[in-house]
């Protein structure tokens, strides 16, 4: 079996969040920001951004996630229960730029089901996202705010991403789908759900 190529270490991670976070407080110099991630890895990087957005904007960014098990359109596909956890979005969305964070973009899927979640919690003014690692592979019109590391993939490839909140190292590697897999897979369908365009999504002004 082929081993796992590692395209981002502990000190690669640390740099591409330290440079999203600077992008983000950039591209949104006067809003009232907030962080949510999606469960689970994302929500570990959400957290870490978080902190390092704050930092550079010198006030509190407050900090939710989400968990998209049940909202994902291919829930009652599948063949076993989904593991669910709790999701926490403590503070109010309305007139909020909310920057969903997440390890690894795939189809598209996984975020579409996010979006669903926070609009059931309020009506942001704005919602951005932002990715460790975008691998391709699109099957919504989804394109990230905030990319880590574009990483042209194959289908049977997987990128997996391991913090080390969860898995005891920083890393991102990219392995045949034989290989164990710590991430969260976003199983292609051919039914499509209904589509978001993530990228400069904003709440209608009335």
């Amino acid at each position: 079996m082929e081993a796992e190529k590692v395209v981002l270490d502990r000190d690669d991670m640390r740099r591409t969040l330290v440079r999203i976070a600077h992008e983000i407080v950039e591209k949104n110099p006067s809003e009232h920001l907030a962080i949510v991630g999606i469960h689970r890895r994302g929500a570990t990087l959400a957290a870490r951004l978080r902190e390092r957005v704050a930092e550079l904007v010198d006030e509190d960014v407050p900090l939710g996630d989400v968990d998209i098990a049940f909202y994902r359109d291919d829930v009652a596909l599948r063949p076993s229960s989904p593991v669910v956890h709790a999701s926490h979005i403590g503070f109010p969305l309305e007139a909020r730029t909310i920057v969903i964070v997440d390890d690894v973009l795939y189809t598209g899927r996984t975020v579409r089901a996010a979006i669903d979640a926070i609009f059931d919690y309020g009506r942001p003014a704005r919602v951005q996202l932002a990715v460790l690692a975008d691998r391709g592979h699109r099957e919504l019109p989804i394109r990230p705010d905030y990319v880590g590391k574009n990483l042209p993939t194959a289908r049977e490839e997987r990128v997996n991403v391991r913090v080390e909140e969860l898995d005891g190292v920083d890393e991102v590697t990219i392995s045949q789908t034989s290989e164990v897999d710590h991430g969260r897979p976003e199983a292609p369908l051919t039914e499509l759900a209904l589509p978001h365009n993530i990228a400069g999504l904003d709440a209608p002004r009335r």
